[in-house]
């Protein structure tokens, strides 16, 4: 029989076991805050901002994960403000490096607007999955020089008014088929749709088996954009680097097939971006290299149709469960259908610019689902933010979530409130669905055609009925339901 001193003894033996585990773990995750820091110098360390770097290796990758694999994404950062105060700045260990995260908007928008002291700092997988030629991974001059001569392939009036007639007809194709069919997967069939849309517009391609296996190559591809660089089969990283060979052997040939036809004299009938992305050329008449050609197409075929896909998908999720929103919209999508001249066939730009309400219902899909939640920076020099160091070489991480669910800016910021826009102009650096300053998305006004023209002809003769509407929402590396939102569109007149 065991008696009451000595169930004490065990008590108090076990307790202190516990306390002993936990010192030692809370040395090791010290030692390697230390080991990182140690380098500054005492005075530098002392100005850092307050935070925790997390386990050796891993860092505070496994709590980013486990608040992402939630149903509470934001605890992630809010456990950050519950343990240090609301600074809105800390250190941490993310993705191997040692990093800062800024929460708040005016944080958000120094580090955007400085690009003197902060350039693209993105983790090895995104810089070698996207690209080194891309956008992502290139600054300064080089980044403003590609940048200008791309940006006209994709924007402007006369551009987006060429690309706009195949929208209409491809997504009005599209939703006849699907109300012909049972239950489908309503975000699945949405990143098709988008994907044809941007093949034909940046390849000419309109070969159905060609764009269904790269739509599936390039969820392989997006799925290690945000992974860890572990190169082993079984790892999401591993997979994307194969999807990326498949890429840049399809484009690569492409580009080939034209250049020989160039050779030839034989013109070109695409007249696509790879077209244009051939012919354009800088001031000293220095045109694109193949690498930064293709890592362009790689860039915006992915940014977009994922993009367009998801926000398309969640639009149209928030207009069904919010009938008077719903109402609203359709009613401005009539007006604009019954205003249309009789001899018009289809939208033009006049008819999208007068799509006010349906705008802000976008916005407002934007704001809550947080298309990308994070942007990556790198010090350039040893810089301080609101008093604290920055140091050379660290990554910042521009927290796009926290900053678009910022309850000082948008009050109920979970709830789905269109109205909110009425009237409402977001300060600088508040509202930040496609980014900002100098690395503003250059495609984000395609994308916004391509969800208004979805959404106006679903408003006005479709419905949809989720099959599962309370199934689990996975938040990596876009949020989306776990069944990919099963539904049946159904045909209204």
């Amino acid at each position: 029989m065991v008696t009451m001193g000595e169930a004490w003894e065990f008590l108090l033996l076990l307790a202190a076991l516990t306390a002993a585990l936990w010192a030692a773990f809370g040395g090791v995750r010290g030692l390697h805050a230390w080991a990182w820091e140690l380098r500054l110098g005492a005075v530098a360390r002392s100005h850092l901002p307050p935070g925790d770097m997390g386990w050796p290796f891993v860092g505070n990758m496994l709590a980013f994960l486990r608040a992402f694999k939630s149903s509470d994404p934001d605890d992630f950062v809010a456990s950050f403000s519950r343990r240090y105060g609301g600074t809105g700045i800390y250190k941490a260990f993310m993705f191997g490096t040692p990093t800062i995260m800024v929460t708040t908007p005016e944080l958000c928008k120094q580090v955007l607007m400085d690009d003197d002291h902060f350039v693209p700092g993105w983790p090895k997988a995104t810089n070698e999955l996207v690209g080194k030629k891309s956008f992502l991974g290139i600054s300064g001059e080089e980044h403003k020089r590609l940048r200008r001569l791309t940006s006209s392939t994709i924007n402007g009036y006369e551009t987006l008014s060429t690309y706009l007639p195949f929208i209409e007809k491809t997504t009005t194709l599209t939703l006849e088929r699907w109300a012909s069919k049972g239950s489908i997967e309503f975000l699945t069939e949405l990143r098709r749709l988008t994907f044809r849309v941007v093949m034909k517009i940046f390849l000419c391609s309109e070969d159905e088996i060609l764009i269904e296996s790269l739509e599936r190559v390039y969820t392989d591809l997006n799925y290690g954009i945000r992974a860890m660089a572990i190169n082993i089969p079984g790892f999401a990283y591993h997979k994307a680097l194969k999807a990326r060979r498949t890429l840049v052997a399809v484009l690569q040939n492409v580009l080939d097939e034209r250049k020989a036809m160039r050779r030839a004299n034989l013109a070109s009938t695409k007249n696509d971006t790879m077209d244009k992305l051939m012919e354009v050329e800088d001031e000293n008449g220095r045109k694109l290299s193949d690498e930064e050609i293709i890592d362009v197409l790689i860039m915006y075929l992915n940014a977009g149709h994922e993009s367009s896909g998801h926000i398309s998908m969640w639009a149209t999720v928030f207009l069904q469960e919010h009938p008077d929103v719903f109402e609203k919209a359709k009613l401005e999508q009539e007006e604009i259908r019954r205003n249309m001249p009789p001899m018009q066939k289809g939208l033009t730009l006049k008819e999208i610019r007068k799509m006010e309400y349906l705008s802000k219902v976008i916005d407002e899909t934007l704001r809550i689902i947080n298309i990308s939640f994070v942007a990556f920076r790198k010090a350039t020099k040893d810089t301080y933010l609101n008093g604290y160091l920055i140091p050379k070489g660290w990554r910042i991480q521009l927290w796009y979530r926290n900053v678009n669910m910022d309850p000082q800016s948008y009050p109920e910021p979970y709830k789905f409130n269109s109205s909110r826009w009425d009237d409402f102009v977001p300060k600088a650096g508040t509202f930040l669905p496609f980014g900002g300053g100098s690395r503003l998305c250059p495609g984000r006004d395609l994308a916004r055609i391509e969800i208004l023209v979805f959404l106006h002809h679903f408003l006005l003769d479709y419905q949809l009925e989720r099959l599962n509407p309370n199934c689990h929402v996975q938040y990596l590396p876009i949020p989306r339901p776990v069944d990919n939102c099963m539904a049946r569109i159904t045909r209204i007149n």
